[in-house]
């Protein structure tokens, strides 16, 4: 057997995880990770790549100057998303700073995952559809559903924005109808759906993945 093919044999499946907010998909990715799965959250790395001390961050007050940088060091985000708002082209000014950085942090997480012989790695990306590069770095796309409805009172009860604040996030995401489009499975969690039907869905989808 070749190098490569022995390598192609061992390579683990890569599962992109989406859903709107509100949706449950972080519940979901911590349920994956306890079955083994390696979880490479797209989010976490980029918070941390404009917190305090951020490899992102000499770039940012390059692009968009100092003031954007809090007194504690870390990316003022209130101001950020001001200028978002305001400039039509600063978001991807903003993407053209961090995206490679994430990319670089997650090809690190990958290799990782292959060298320790995880069967299944899961590409925690709440913008999977809407990023559009995605879909040819993974196997699969799971998508967590729900209600819109639902979406509005979960973010509502567990952070106190307001139901406009709410909808607005939603509208700058994708579509549920977009993420549905694009999904090869899917979880779909509201009505009865409690935390062990959620649990026993996603063991289901563990075994499939032999997990």
């Amino acid at each position: 057997m070749t190098e490569s093919a022995a390598y192609a044999l061992r390579r683990p499946i890569r599962l992109g995880l989406t859903g709107g907010i509100g949706s449950g998909k972080s519940t979901v990715a911590a349920l994956l990770g306890q079955r083994g799965a390696a979880i490479i959250d797209a989010d976490a790395i980029s918070r941390a790549l404009t917190a305090a001390g951020g490899a992102a961050l000499p770039g940012i007050a390059a692009a968009f100057g100092q003031e954007l940088i809090g007194a504690d060091g870390a990316l003022d985000r209130a101001r950020m998303r001001t200028l978002v708002f305001g400039q039509s082209d600063a978001r991807q000014r903003l993407e053209a700073i961090i995206h490679p950085l994430v990319a670089q942090q997650t090809a690190t997480a990958v290799q990782q995952a292959t060298c320790e012989g995880r069967a299944l790695i899961v590409h925690d990306i709440p913008l999977l559809v809407e990023s559009g590069h995605w879909r040819t770095q993974l196997d699969a796309i799971l998508v967590v559903d729900c209600l819109e409805q639902t979406q509005i009172a979960r973010v509502m009860a567990r952070s106190g924005l307001t139901r406009e604040a709410v909808q607005a996030i939603m509208q700058a995401q994708a579509s549920r109808a977009e993420r549905l489009a694009a999904a090869d499975w899917v979880i779909y969690n509201d009505g009865a759906m409690d935390l062990e039907a959620l649990r026993t869905c996603t063991d289901r989808i563990s075994a499939w993945f032999r997990l």
